[in-house]
């Protein structure tokens, strides 16, 4: 098949195009560069740099392309910049977004695979862990951003016949995630940890999140290209894991003396939330391989052999 993956030169969307290219599809990576990086990008994939507010650019793309799939992970990211730049936000993952779906319409794409958020479209949880069925009730623009395509996409698979699958992803984390962009935090502690910097804790450290190796996320994208027609599925561990958990494993996995400093509770920021993935279990097949601590090791050697190669 030939498949369109968005954001394929940034953390997710790269490891999700290495695996379609090894299944024998044909994968062309969309990216304007702002936040991956052209080394990321696998050299069998053919690159288009094109940003998806550019609506005329991305029709060209299609056209040249022609993708029989779309897989949709380029997006604005990050939490904070969503408070303080809506416009921005709802730019980019919202209008953007819709440039792409209209697209695929106009020029008969099969699928739309979209990355949505399993943290923030939901809010504070009603109960946990968190179903495709709570309320969305979400609290920062991005969450209110990610959350607006899948009606779009529900809209035009009304339409026209516009097939879809929608990943709503916990936090994820691996190799290639970039500690000094929008990383999460298993990047930027193991990164301040081998700088020797203690972490830094944002509130009591006590907040709950979900987290999925990336291996295990490439695994729901290579599922979705034939399962889940029409269907939000959330994809996470099903566990919660507090931050202050997380400095105290890292800092036993590297040896690492320095206590955490903290500091205050930033807006936006969800207390507890982790995901039911019984859903995504039944119809796409898929259910978490990798633990976290297994995870945070080869984590833990990629950002290790990146200073080794610094070094040389």
């Amino acid at each position: 098949m030939r498949i369109l993956v968005t954001g394929g030169a940034g953390f997710i969307g790269s490891h999700v195009s290495d695996a379609f290219l090894e299944q024998g599809h044909d994968v062309a990576v969309l990216d304007n560069l702002s936040t991956g990086f052209r080394r990321n990008i696998p050299h069998e994939a053919r690159f288009f740099e094109q940003d998806i507010l550019d609506k005329e650019g991305v029709h060209r793309c299609f056209k040249e392309f022609q993708p029989e799939i779309v897989c949709h992970h380029a997006a604005q990211m990050d939490v904070r910049f969503s408070i303080e730049e809506p416009e921005f936000d709802a730019q980019t993952n919202i209008l953007g977004t819709l440039h792409l779906i209209l697209a695929a319409v106009e020029l008969h794409v099969n699928k739309f695979i979209y990355v949505s958020s399993g943290g923030a479209v939901y809010g504070e949880p009603d109960s946990l862990p968190v179903t495709e069925t709570n309320s969305i009730k979400p609290e920062c623009a991005y969450g209110i951003t990610k959350h607006t395509p899948e009606h779009y996409l529900y809209l035009y698979k009304q339409l026209r016949a516009l097939d879809f699958t929608i990943l709503r992803y916990a936090n994820v984390y691996g190799p290639r995630q970039n500690p000094k962009g929008e990383a999460g935090v298993n990047a930027i502690f193991i990164d301040h940890m081998l700088e020797g910097k203690p972490p830094v804790i944002y509130g009591d450290g006590e907040q709950l999140r979900d987290y999925v190796y990336v291996s295990d996320i490439v695994k729901a994208n290579l599922l979705a290209l034939n399962k889940g027609s029409g269907q939000v599925l959330n994809i996470g561990s099903g566990m919660g894991t507090s931050v202050n958990q997380i400095a105290s494993i890292l800092a036993r996995l590297l040896d690492f003396q320095k206590a955490p400093t903290y500091a205050p509770a930033r807006a936006g920021e969800i207390q507890n939330i982790y995901l039911d993935s019984t859903l995504a279990k039944n119809i796409l097949g898929w259910e978490t391989k990798i633990s976290f601590e297994e995870g945070l090791r080869r984590t833990i050697e990629w950002h290790k052999s990146l200073l080794t190669e610094k070094s040389r």
